[in-house]
């Protein structure tokens, strides 16, 4: 099975990639952990990266695309691959298609925007590592941790402003994958539900419908 999997952030395409990762043990190929694990080895593309990184830029299309040529072509994915974080933009898709990449299905997680705000900007952090949120894990007292009494806070990735930033900008550039996959029969869409086993039920179904169609 090699897959795309696409949705706005939030909507929880972690989870669901480690739960396609342990029905077909195929690995999750993002680009964070590709980045991360280039700059640490050292490689010559990992040095370029790094380059990057070091400087506070953003690592170049090119590069990307070159470290995730390589991944894809290691043993690790000779079974299959999940995508996550790649492609984010049409001239990235391109690029995928243009190195020969095989995808068996782009799989769309969609959440309404209100949904991924409540659940994202609902959250409160601890420095201790305690997390909770205010509608589905409240803490005891408003505001305190249960672990150790220190007062919780919102991350800065989780303010509202921040999370529809973040909104904007998927609309703006990753939406347009789903017509491009789409015109090319490949795109597979999932509402998310209330309950995250739900959702895996129904991401895992239509899985079985791509295998039962290759």
């Amino acid at each position: 099975m090699k897959l795309i999997l696409l949705g706005a952030p939030g909507a929880g395409k972690g989870t669901q990639a480690a739960n396609i990762t342990a029905k077909y043990n195929i690995p999750v190929v993002a680009t964070g952990d590709i980045l991360r694990a280039a700059k640490s080895e050292g490689t010559e593309l990992g040095l370029l990266a790094k380059s990057y990184m070091d400087a506070g830029k953003l690592v170049p299309d090119e590069v990307i695309i070159g470290l995730i040529k390589e991944k894809l072509a290691s043993d690790s994915c000779k079974n299959g691959y999940i995508l996550d974080g790649f492609p984010r933009t049409i001239p990235q898709a391109e690029a995928l298609d243009a190195m020969g990449a095989e995808v068996d299905a782009v799989l769309s997680l969609e959440v309404a925007d209100e949904k991924i705000i409540e659940r994202m900007s609902g959250r409160r952090v601890c420095k201790c590592g305690a997390s909770y949120h205010v509608v589905y894990l409240p803490s005891k007292v408003d505001g305190v941790c249960d672990k150790c009494g220190d007062a919780l806070y919102i991350r800065d990735d989780d303010a509202e402003a921040t999370v529809r930033k973040r909104l904007e900008t998927f609309h703006a550039q990753t939406e347009p994958l789903k017509d491009y996959y789409g015109a090319k029969g490949l795109l597979v869409t999932v509402e998310g539900r209330e309950e995250v086993e739900d959702t895996t039920a129904a991401v895992l179904a239509a899985l079985e419908g791509v295998e039962c169609g290759k």
